[in-house]
């Protein structure tokens, strides 16, 4: 018998991809995906019907509100989707015995550590956003134990919207761009989380718990745009900026590198350089 498999949020960047991969993995592997309008996983008794219809093996949670800015315009919204949707997941995976994983963020950290942070660092989100995954993983915690919350950063694919597809869309008709040169993290390409996931799922892995995973290396936004637009060839003259120069509604942590030394070690994951993974996404661009 097939693995089964929910995907929510399969219209985003991870889903899509998610989706792509199916097609590699489909002999051992049942994917169901489900958009927001098939599947609303803020709404309870929808969710509890669809996971006692379908009896999942696992849980891929793709659905998040990530809109960092209007999140602190619109915590709301955010709570709803990020920790109450979440909330109805995990009883919903409790009571058909499925597995959920969890994908949550760097920004359940404040930036102010000067090394990688670990699965045990302390969290102190610093905006709306940030919050809100966070009490999703609370709900997790306090009442699943087979469960993988995969924490990750600085996601960009062929798809959605992100740094990648921005750039290149303001790009477009200029000769300069300003970007933030004293914000610091690791490129995350969808493809290769997407991997990891299948893997976890296919190894039968039970090593529950938390993990950070993002591509390997370290950048700044200015750096990533700087080898973007150098892979493409496109001569267009970056100009860095510091945080402070472009004021958003929302506040970002200035260090948020993460720690994989976890993930290697007891997933036996090999993790590819933001580097090398962002020359194969702008392959498929």
């Amino acid at each position: 018998m097939k693995t089964k498999i929910l995907v929510t949020g399969a219209n985003g960047q991870l889903g899509k991809t998610l989706r792509n991969l199916f097609y590699i993995n489909k002999d051992a592997l049942q994917f169901i995906f489900t958009t927001k309008e098939e599947l609303d996983i803020t709404n309870q008794n929808k969710v509890e019907e669809y996971f006692n219809k379908n009896k999942f093996d696992y849980c891929i949670n793709c659905a998040a509100y990530t809109n960092v800015d209007q999140a602190e315009l619109d915590s709301k919204l955010a709570f709803k989707v990020n920790a109450e949707g979440v909330k109805y997941l995990v009883e919903s995976c409790k009571d058909t015995n499925a597995i959920l994983i969890q994908i949550s963020t760097d920004y359940i950290f404040d930036g102010t550590k000067n090394k990688p942070y670990t699965e045990e660092d302390l969290t102190n989100p610093i905006n709306e956003y940030g919050k809100s995954k966070l009490l999703g993983e609370y709900y997790i915690q306090e009442q699943l134990e087979k469960y993988f919350i995969i924490r990750t950063s600085w996601l960009y694919s062929e798809y959605g919207n992100n740094f990648i597809k921005s750039m290149l869309r303001l790009s477009k008709g200029k000769d300069e761009l300003n970007i933030v040169n004293d914000q610091n993290g690791s490129p995350t390409y969808t493809r290769d989380l997407a991997i990891v996931i299948l893997k976890i799922i296919k190894f039968k892995n039970y090593n529950y718990g938390i993990y950070n995973y993002s591509n390997k290396g370290e950048a700044s936004w200015y750096d990533l745009a700087k080898a973007m637009f150098e892979y493409l060839q496109k001569d267009i003259k970056l100009i860095p900026i510091k945080t402070d120069t472009y004021p958003t509604p929302a506040k970002r942590p200035k260090f948020s590198v993460l720690d994989k030394t976890r993930i290697k070690q007891i997933l036996g994951i090999e993790i590819p350089h933001w580097k090398d993974s962002l020359k194969k996404a702008i392959l498929n661009l």
